[in-house]
């Protein structure tokens, strides 16, 4: 049979041609061939061959007609492409089965099903490709169960427990590849229905079943048709209202699933969510008994510090949270005396080990958790009205997060042992307590910083000095405690011959460096402060006091300094290599840079900017990041420099404000630019940009792209919003480049350079999402429209001998 379908009779082709404009079905007399296509009754679907991008492979599939931007919603033959020289058709066999074959390789795809009668295939208007039998509405082959990476109103989302039928998502293997990626969507029905997104096996992230979720969401409401039934289906489906509304949801080759609406007026997709969709949606992130929260600087913590604490103290003060918490108190459930604690507004934990029972009260709950020694807490699993039905949970909480209610937060009861039930009962009144012996210090505290400032203000004569210029000798390297070698000046003199101008490597608003070679060996890089600079003693003694203790594989490591006269010298490591901006803008020096050597670059960024931010003795704000200040070692590895500008805070402090701005316009956050509030999310501004350079290969500054004038992230923002962030990318890097690599640096840049400081990601996260693991929020609009002429107008001039604009420092703005 299989070669009588390769070998038709060109009278049957012929016959086809007459019907190929109009063909409604797929009979034993009907057929499709390349270019034809299968048109549903009103024309909303239509099924054909295809072309993804610009790849030559073409695939069966099905989309919508009627709209003007080419959106595939499934693929028949997704593993097995056709070759573009291949002739291809798809028919219906005598034994009712649907077959794609060609005249190279048979049969490529079928339906697997077969019907004593003759078939027909239709194609419906909500996309459903159906295998009937002749005139009968017996549905013997249908696409719906079969869905590939998109789903649509119509289609089911879940298991048939009887026959072990699964609906469920699996992504593209690229944008140009449907074949099954490495990510998939589907309804975990082993214990407690639950939402799981995987990487392969592994889960990346966990959605459990919560009404409120979707009752709240004003597109879906009241659409939802939730099935369980313990012995045949669990499964959901989705219907609208309003039939001309165009919607589907989608998991894309990231491991994102996205909900999008068509927007007539637009010609446009529009994109309403993204999951994951913050650094809190990574699985497990914070382990057992943590909870995690987007609005605490401090990704993760316990449930609550009086019950709980982390299982390793050291490692969660430096954001390694995999140890998770425990409690403070073990439980004594032989007894009986253990008792529940409410947490609210929380995403309900794993349920992988549980057990539910829907007619449960809560009370009826509580006592069935309290029989069991390992059951640790319990939830209502519906939470309508006053709530009903029971969840226990057993052993360790793990998947936690803060979620508001109106977003799908829940309420769980967590077993407690009865001596931590007696903090909960007395720790209002001991809390209120404190509380009145805090305001009262701290108005003490305010009276007397008051008093002093007008002292102080009074006995100068003028207003107090923000940030004073103090003169530096060796007294004060003795009064810090520093670990730091003072070099001789004549040993600085022969290492670098008497600064000879053959061994100066460059300079800026600072001084000049110098190489040097030590007697010993060892390459220096010796950096001289200018005397005419304005910033040189603040540039020393910050780079002295801030860096001379930190010790990290990305960071420059400062040798020591010296002092003679008017001579001040802070001596480094030489990096060979020299500074990333000789490489990233410089045509031929590109070429070294693969797409490899940019990705570790950006990741060695990230660790040395979290170490300064959170790892470091203390909080340090770089305040000047950009290309030229990141140097490279032998092996190309990144490593941050130039910490005259920094600012170090200590115990809880996060931002502060200055008059004096000073950094490099085209990296400055619009809060410290404009008024002058710098914070760790500075440096994370800088970094977002620094990204979009390695990516693109091009300066943000000086950057104007003809047709929008936007800047380099104006670019990059308007190319992501359109689904061409792959046209940002370095040309240089066309071989090298790993698109979901790729794709991922430039949506984390995006999310780095958000205009609200509170919307962009600290380090920590940044770094997870850079390695896969974090889930990556949909992006605001950046903070590229900010005033060019307003910013440059209040910048000095300065000139540098290699005449480069980007290399500008703002080293004294008001803050207007």
């Amino acid at each position: 049979m299989e070669g009588a379908l390769m070998f038709l009779p060109l009278y049957l082709l012929f016959f086809h041609k007459i019907y190929a404009a109009e063909v409604d079905i797929i009979s034993d007399s009907r057929f499709l061939t390349d270019g034809d296509t299968l048109v549903s009754a009103t024309g909303v679907f239509e099924l054909g061959f295809f072309r993804p991008g610009s790849s030559e492979n073409r695939y069966l599939g099905i989309w919508y007609k009627k709209i003007s931007l080419k959106t595939v919603v499934w693929v028949a033959n997704r593993n097995d492409p056709l070759a573009p020289a291949s002739s291809n058709m798809l028919k219906i066999s005598d034994t009712g089965t649907l077959v794609l074959f060609n005249n190279i390789s048979g049969i490529v795809w079928s339906s697997n099903t077969t019907s004593s009668q003759n078939a027909t295939a239709k194609l419906l208007d909500n996309g459903n490709l159906v295998v009937n039998e002749k005139n009968s509405e017996n549905v013997i082959w249908q696409s719906f169960d079969h869905p590939t990476d998109t789903y649509i109103p119509g289609m089911k989302y879940g298991r048939n427990l009887l026959t072990g039928k699964e609906w469920s998502l699996s992504s593209w293997k690229s944008t140009q590849d449907p074949s099954r990626g490495e990510f998939s969507w589907s309804l975990d029905t082993s214990i407690y229905p639950q939402n799981l997104l995987k990487q392969g096996e592994v889960v990346k992230f966990r959605w459990p079943l919560s009404s409120i979720r979707f009752d709240r969401d004003s597109l879906l409401n009241r659409n939802i048709s939730f099935t369980q039934n313990n012995e045949t289906i669990v499964a959901f489906s989705y219907n609208l209202d309003n039939s001309s509304a165009v919607w589907r949801f989608t998991l894309n080759p990231l491991g994102e699933v996205e909900r999008w609406v068509w927007v007539e007026d637009d010609k446009k997709w529009q994109l309403l969510m993204v999951l994951p969709k913050d650094i809190c949606d990574t699985y497990n992130i914070c382990n057992g008994y943590g909870s995690c929260s987007v609005a605490t600087f401090q990704t993760c913590a316990c449930l609550d510090e009086t019950r709980f604490m982390p299982r390793n103290q050291k490692s969660w003060e430096i954001a390694v949270w995999s140890g998770g918490c425990v409690r403070r108190t073990p439980l004594d459930s032989k007894n009986g005396t253990d008792g529940f604690i409410k947490y609210s507004n929380l995403k309900l934990p794993d349920a992988q080990i549980s057990w539910f029972n829907r007619s449960m009260s809560r009370n009826e709950c509580e006592a069935e958790c309290l029989k069991n020694c390992t059951c640790m807490a319990y939830a209502n699993t519906d939470i309508r009205f006053e709530g009903s039905g029971c969840l226990l949970w057993f052993n360790e909480l793990l998947d936690m997060r803060e979620i508001p209610e109106s977003n799908g937060g829940q309420d769980i009861f967590v077993r407690i042992a009865s001596s931590d039930l007696v903090v909960d009962k007395k720790g209002g009144a001991n809390i209120k307590i404190i509380l009145i012996v805090l305001f009262l210090g701290c108005l003490l505290l305010g009276f007397s910083a008051t008093w002093f400032w007008f002292a102080r203000t009074k006995s100068n004569g003028s207003e107090p000095i923000e940030e004073e210029k103090l003169l530096i000798n060796v007294s004060e390297f003795q009064e810090e405690d520093m670990e730091l070698p003072l070099f001789s000046f004549s040993t600085i003199a022969n290492a670098t011959a008497r600064f000879s101008p053959d061994n100066k490597l460059g300079e800026g608003g600072f001084g000049s460096v110098y190489k040097g070679l030590l007697e010993d060996g060892l390459e220096i890089a010796v950096k001289c402060l200018s005397k005419t600079s304005s910033q040189g003693l603040d540039e020393f003694k910050n780079e002295v006091i801030c860096i001379s203790k930190l010790q990290h594989r990305n960071l420059v490591k400062l040798l020591g300094c010296c002092i003679h006269g008017d001579e001040k010298l802070l001596i480094y490591e030489y990096m060979p290599n020299g500074s990333l901006d000789s490489f990233l803008f410089d045509r031929t020096q590109s070429l070294l840079l693969d797409w490899t050597k940019r990705f570790s670059i950006i990741k060695g960024i990230a660790r040395g900017l979290l170490y300064l931010h959170q790892d470091s003795r203390l909080r340090i704000i770089h305040r000047d990041l950009k290309a030229s200040n990141i140097l490279l070692d032998l092996d190309m590895n990144p490593k941050i420099a130039d910490f005259g500008m920094a600012r170090s805070f200590r115990g809880n402090e996060t931002q502060a404000k200055t008059k004096r701005v000073v950094g490099t316009y085209g990296y400055m956050s619009p809060e410290y630019a404009l008024n002058g509030l710098f914070s760790i999310k500075s440096d994370v501004f800088s970094f977002g940009v620094l990204v979009l350079e390695i990516v693109s290969g091009k300066r943000n500054w000086g950057f104007i792209h003809p047709e929008h004038d936007n800047n380099l992230i104006g670019h990059a923002w308007s190319l992501y919003n359109e689904g061409r962030s792959m046209e940002l990318v370095d040309a240089s890097l066309a071989e090298s480049c790993h698109p979901s690599e790729v794709i991922r640096s430039i949506k984390v840049g995006l999310l780095c350079v958000q205009q609200n400081a509170a919307d962009r990601p600290n380090m920590s996260s940044v770094i997870l999402m850079l390695g896969g693991e974090g889930s990556l929020s949909q992006p605001k609009p950046p903070a590229f429209f900010l005033g060019r002429e307003l910013l440059v107008a209040s910048f000095p001039s300065r000139t540098y001998p290699d005449g480069s604009i980007n290399n500008l420092t703002i080293t004294e703005v008001d803050g207007r």
